[in-house]
């Protein structure tokens, strides 16, 4: 520990600049320097060396920043030798200032480097949660190719409430989740890895799609609640939006269940059909409190070429500067001759350019695709 401020003077330059930029604080040492000897006796350029640190601060380290302001010291001390004014008190008041500020140019490094060296920790402990809850979608499972794209709302957040995963069955099928569960934060994250956790347990091993969202309400329920008292409970509204999706590898169809969550989209070329179920069920979190004791499935056919999109209200409801919705279901249906990988980088790029870069809230999509099998 001991040991740990003098690390920081080992880190010479900031990460994307070069060391070439040094030649900028020498330059204006060097050209102060110059000048001021060759000046007048009334002219004094010597207050401008204060520059020189103060530069260097903002592209190298603790220890080039360090250096800068020791021979912008060494520059004023030497134009007051040459000009026979050391030992008056303005040169050494000068001098006095110029290491005052020098301290506080690496002092100011050494907090910054620290601060970013606990970011990077902080955010390759993100990116290793969400490399573990949110896995990456098979690319291939039986007749389907598959991709998934996650954007969140913080632009240094990797992991927020949307989430989406798949599983294979023993019935030669393949199940899908989508969802997007109520708030943010750390209790958001907390709700998605449960709900993510519950559907990867069971998926493969529940016989029909109600009883695993039968499943995934109670699992999510019960695990959110049983640390509450029961006031904390009666006030609490834990829940998440989502579509289950079964797709059998022989039958061209897709089975649906969707729980308050936006319809799915099929493309079947450049024609789009939001697939509306006959009966939205409640969010997953709600069933067990309101009664619900079955969910109904909506069938709607698959064919080979076909793709559905499954997407979270984060990009239905992504506005731009002037308050106008993200296009959606205009913009898609331009890219369904992609696979499902390219139409979700055009899908991307589009987004984030009508928002500027700056999304309100997390976004999520997945694009499958029916192959011949």
């Amino acid at each position: 520990m001991a040991l740990r401020p003098w690390l920081d003077f080992r880190r010479p330059w900031r990460p994307g600049h070069s060391p070439a930029l040094a030649v900028i604080p020498l330059g204006l040492i060097v050209t102060v320097c110059v000048v001021d000897v060759l000046s007048p006796p009334h002219i004094h350029l010597g207050p401008l060396l204060v520059a020189a640190p103060a530069i260097t601060v903002a592209f190298a380290g603790a220890g080039v920043t360090a250096l800068m302001g020791a021979l912008a010291v060494a520059a004023q001390v030497l134009i007051g030798v040459l000009r026979g004014v050391l030992a008056t008190a303005n040169i050494q008041a000068q001098v006095i200032a110029l290491v005052v500020v020098s301290v506080v140019c690496v002092t100011v490094c050494v907090v910054r480097d620290r601060r970013e060296q606990q970011l990077h920790r902080v955010r390759s402990v993100a990116e290793a949660a969400q490399s573990v809850l949110l896995q990456p979608l098979p690319t291939r499972t039986g007749p389907l190719r598959i991709a998934g794209l996650y954007l969140p709302a913080e632009e240094e957040a990797d992991l927020g409430g949307d989430l989406y995963a798949a599983a294979r069955t023993a019935h030669h099928s393949t199940r899908l989740l989508i969802g997007d569960v109520r708030g943010n934060g750390l209790a958001a994250i907390n709700n998605a890895a449960l709900l993510l956790g519950a559907f990867r347990a069971a998926a493969h091993r529940q016989a029909t799609l109600p009883r695993l969202a039968i499943h995934l309400d109670a699992a999510f329920r019960w695990d959110s609640s049983q640390w509450r008292s029961q006031t904390e409970q009666d006030t609490t509204e834990d829940f998440a939006t989502a579509i289950l999706l079964d797709i059998p590898d022989h039958d061209p169809v897709a089975h649906l269940i969707s729980c308050g969550h936006p319809p799915a989209l099929l493309l079947q070329g450049n024609r789009l059909t939001p697939l509306m179920p006959k009966a939205s069920h409640l969010p997953i979190g709600f069933g067990g409190p309101f009664g619900v004791t079955s969910y109904d499935v909506q069938t709607f056919a698959f064919e080979v070429g076909d793709l559905l999109l499954l997407y979270t209200d984060g990009v239905i409801e992504a506005r731009n500067a002037d308050g106008l919705f993200y296009p959606f279901t205009a913009r898609v249906p331009k890219w369904t001759k992609d696979d499902p990988d390219e139409l979700l980088r055009h899908l991307q790029d589009d987004l984030l350019a009508h928002v500027h870069g700056h999304l309100d809230d997390d976004a999520a999509v997945v694009a499958i695709r029916r192959l011949a099998v």
